[in-house]
């Protein structure tokens, strides 16, 4: 597997044998996918909770990880808005 990353419109493309997997707007995509994951975790751990036990406490730890999930979702739209850029090196500091 191959990664590429386009400068011009920083999407990125992934060569996998003879397919291709293009990303563009990349926060938006780890944002559904974190969507994606929270409704599995939930969904998983709420069907755990028709069944005692061990099975139980895999339902608690599934919306535990949900809900530290939820804290993902502010910080990929975050990071999408506001973010670090890199200067360009000057030797005027010596």
């Amino acid at each position: 597997m191959q990664r590429q990353q386009d400068p011009q419109t920083h999407d990125w493309t992934f060569t996998i044998g003879h397919q291709e997997l293009v990303i563009h707007r990349r926060y938006e995509a780890f944002s559904m996918l974190n969507d994606f994951l929270l409704g599995i975790w939930f969904t998983f751990g709420s069907i755990c909770f028709f069944f005692e036990g061990t099975v139980k406490t895999v339902g608690v730890c599934l919306f535990v990880v949900g809900s530290l999930q939820l804290l993902i979702r502010p910080a990929i739209r975050l990071h999408r808005y506001i973010y670090f850029k890199q200067l360009p090196d000057t030797d005027q500091d010596a």
